[in-house]
């Protein structure tokens, strides 16, 4: 069982980046993903949901209106459309699996000019 997140990196305030999270090894298709993010120094902290059908979705506050959850259960994957990115945004972001706790590694995102 597995999670891989990708795409990551460094982006101008403003700018925009799509993260992607892998899954193997499990029922993707059954399965409500999460994304979290955790800045430096701050806790880990939800910030979107997507159910199992793609047809549900729930944001923080902090990024409802930027943020962009989905995914293609062809694929196994979710994504994470970041649009309208600010400073504050910059931290590690990840994939969870909350029927199996389980975490990926997580993808770095840096929001500075």
């Amino acid at each position: 069982v597995r999670l891989v997140e990708s795409g990551g990196g460094l982006v101008q305030p403003g700018g925009s980046l799509k993260l992607s999270c892998t899954a193997s090894g499990f029922t993707f298709s059954n399965s409500d993903m999460r994304w979290y993010r955790q800045a430096p120094g701050k806790e880990r902290e939800w910030v979107a949901l997507i159910g199992a059908a793609g047809a549900v979705s729930n944001y923080a506050d902090s990024v409802k209106g930027r943020f962009t959850i989905s995914r293609d259960n062809a694929k196994n994957i979710v994504y994470l459309q970041m649009d309208s990115l600010k400073p504050e945004d910059t931290a590690v972001y990840y994939c969870y699996l909350q029927t199996r706790r389980l975490w990926g590694q997580g993808t770095q995102v840096t929001v500075s000019s």
